[in-house]
């Protein structure tokens, strides 16, 4: 889906969450609702059953909890309002790109 800038942040010993974020961004509200609409597609079809979603009639931020794993799925102006990066790796090396 030409997700762009996607990240992973390790949250194992920093929360109880998840031990996974994946952060990633997409060019519009609609490309946010298809990248979104295909990780969760995709979720489904391979066995992993039903997340949580929050935000998709908007597609500003798109949050996708699947337990281990939590994805947000950010429009660029958004992204570099909430930061999650700096919250949430800090006192981590930046993060890895997710391939």
């Amino acid at each position: 889906m030409k997700a762009e800038e996607t990240i992973e942040i390790d949250l194992v010993g920093k929360t109880s969450l998840a031990d996974t974020m994946i952060i990633t961004s997409g060019r519009s509200q609609r490309h946010v609702g298809a990248i979104a609409d295909r990780i969760l597609q995709d979720m489904k079809s391979k066995g992993f059953g039903s997340a949580r979603v929050e935000g998709l009639p908007a597609c500003d931020w798109v949050l996708i909890d699947a337990g281990d794993v939590l994805v947000h799925i950010f429009r660029p102006e958004v992204r570099g309002f909430y930061n999650l990066e700096k919250m949430w790796g800090a006192d981590r090396p930046a993060g890895l790109l997710a391939g």
